[in-house]
C-alpha cells in the first residue's frame, strides 16, 4: 500500500459516499419507491471502481473488465426490478456514473473523477430547480438551444484551420468560435432573463440586455422616456446598468479569448466600472426598480448580430494590420477610438488575437479601453439627443460619470501618453 494506491482509492470511495448520502437526504433509498442503492451501497460501488481502475493499470484488465461489468449488471437488473412500479431510473444512472469515476480515479484521473462526482451530486440536489427551469423555457428559447448545439457539435468540427490570404489571413473555425462564443453569451443573457421574470423589472433587465449589446438598450430605453408617463428614473438605472455590464462582458470576452491580455485590462475597467455601479445604485433610489419589464429579444441566439461582429472582427483584422504597419501603435490606437464608437466586441476579439500574434499587452489593453471610451460616448450621445426628462439628465450624468472614469484610469496606469494617439 503506498500513497499512489490509497489517495485513488479514497477519492473514489468518498466520491461514491458522497452520491450516497445525496440518495439518502432525497429519500430515494427508503420507502415504498425506493430505489437499489443508498449510502453503503454507492460508497461500495465506488471503491470497486477504484479497485477497478488500479487493477486496470497494473496488468488485471481482464478482472477489472469482470468486476465493473458484474456491477453494471447489478445495476440493470435492479432497475429492471424497481422499473415495474417506478421508471425512474437517476439512481441507476448515478451508480453507473459512480462506478465510471472510480475507474478513472484509479487510472489516476482523479481531478476528473472529483469534477465528475460533484457535477453529478449538483444535478441530483438541484433537481426541483432544473424542472423549473426546463418548465420556464418556451418553444423559442428550446429552438433556439438545440440549433446552437448543432452549430456548435456539427459545423464547428467539420471547419477548417486555416489560415486563408494574405495578412494574417481567415481562419474559419477560429471566426465560427467566435460566433458561438457570442450567441453563447445572448442565449445565456436570455435564459438569465427567463429566470429572472418579471420581479426586478427594468434595472435587471437592462443588465441582461446589457450582455449583448448596451448600446442597443441605451437606444431602446431613450425611445422609451419619450413615452407620456415614462419614469425616467427607472429607465436610467437599466440604460446605466447595460452600460456597466459592459466592462464585466469585455473582461468575461478577454479571460476566454486570450487571459494574458486580462491582468493588463482589468485596471482599466475597475474603476468605471464602479463608478458605474454607483450611477445604477442612485438611480434606482430616484425611482425603484420594480416596473414593466421590456420585452424579451424575439431571437435568443441573436446569430445574425454574431455573425455581422465576426465579419466586422476579421475586417477590423485586416485593418489593424495594414493601419499598425504604416502608422505604429498610434494608429492602432486611433482605429480601435473610432471602431469603438460603434463596435466594442469586434474590438475586443480582434485586439486578443493580435496579442496573441505578438502585440504587446500593454498596447492591446489601452486599444480596447480606447474603444470602451469612444462607445460611452456614443451612448452619450443617444441619451442627449433621444432621451427625455429624468432619464436623459440621470443617464447623461452617469455616463459621462464612466468615461471620465475610465480615461483617469488610463491616464494613470498609462500616462498622458495615452489620449495623444486619439487627438
Amino acid at each position: 500500500m503506498t500513497i499512489d494506491t490509497v489517495v485513488p482509492l479514497l477519492v473514489s470511495t468518498l466520491g461514491g459516499a458522497a452520491v450516497g448520502v445525496e440518495r439518502e437526504w432525497s429519500g430515494h433509498a427508503e420507502g415504498e419507491k425506493a430505489r437499489f442503492a443508498g449510502l453503503r451501497t454507492f460508497t461500495l460501488l465506488g471503491l470497486l471502481g477504484g479497485m477497478a481502475g488500479l487493477l486496470s493499470t497494473s496488468g488485471g484488465q481482464w478482472l477489472a473488465a469482470l468486476l465493473v461489468g458484474s456491477a453494471a449488471a447489478l445495476v440493470v437488473v435492479a432497475y429492471a426490478a424497481a422499473s415495474r412500479r417506478d421508471v425512474d431510473g437517476t439512481t441507476e444512472v448515478a451508480a453507473l456514473v459512480v462506478l465510471a469515476s472510480g475507474v478513472l480515479a484509479g487510472n489516476g484521473e482523479m481531478r476528473l473523477a472529483s469534477g465528475v462526482i460533484a457535477l453529478t451530486v449538483l444535478l441530483l440536489v438541484e433537481k426541483s430547480r432544473l424542472h423549473a427551469l426546463v418548465r420556464l423555457l418556451d418553444d423559442r428559447g428550446f429552438r433556439a438551444g438545440a440549433r446552437f448545439a448543432v452549430l456548435a457539435l456539427v459545423v464547428l468540427p467539420l471547419l477548417p484551420e486555416g489560415p486563408y490570404g494574405p495578412m494574417g489571413g481567415v481562419r474559419p473555425r477560429a471566426l465560427w468560435a467566435l460566433v458561438l462564443f457570442f450567441s453563447g453569451l445572448s442565449f445565456s443573457g436570455y435564459i438569465a432573463r427567463t429566470i429572472v421574470g418579471d420581479r426586478y423589472g427594468i434595472t435587471v433587465a437592462g443588465l441582461l440586455g446589457g450582455l449583448v449589446s448596451s448600446t442597443s438598450v441605451t437606444l431602446t430605453y431613450s425611445r422609451l422616456s419619450r413615452e407620456p408617463g415614462a419614469e425616467g428614473a427607472r429607465l436610467a438605472s437599466g440604460a446605466l446598468a447595460a452600460c456597466a455590464v459592459l466592462f464585466v462582458r469585455v473582461a468575461l470576452a478577454v479571460a476566454v479569448l486570450n487571459p494574458t491580455l486580462l491582468p493588463h485590462l482589468v485596471p482599466l475597467l475597475v474603476t468605471p466600472l464602479a463608478v458605474g455601479a454607483a450611477a445604477v445604485w442612485l438611480s434606482m433610489r430616484r425611482g425603484a426598480s420594480a416596473g414593466a419589464p421590456p420585452q424579451a429579444p424575439s431571437n435568443p441566439l441573436q446569430l445574425a448580430a454574431a455573425l455581422q461582429m465576426a465579419a466586422a472582427f476579421q475586417i477590423v483584422l485586416f485593418l489593424f494590420e495594414g493601419v499598425n504597419r504604416r502608422f505604429g501603435n498610434a494608429g492602432l490606437l486611433a482605429s480601435a477610438f473610432a471602431l469603438g464608437l460603434t463596435d466594442v466586441d469586434a474590438l475586443t476579439a480582434s485586439m486578443t488575437d493580435r496579442v496573441a500574434g505578438g502585440l504587446a499587452p500593454e498596447v492591446g489593453a489601452v486599444a480596447i479601453a480606447a474603444g470602451i471610451l469612444s462607445n460611452s460616448i456614443t451612448k452619450l450621445g443617444i441619451a442627449l439627443a433621444i432621451g427625455r426628462g429624468r432619464f436623459r439628465l440621470l443617464t447623461s450624468i452617469g455616463l459621462l460619470a464612466m468615461t471620465l472614469a475610465g480615461l483617469a484610469a488610463a491616464i494613470a496606469a498609462y500616462g498622458v501618453s495615452f489620449a495623444r494617439p486619439l487627438i
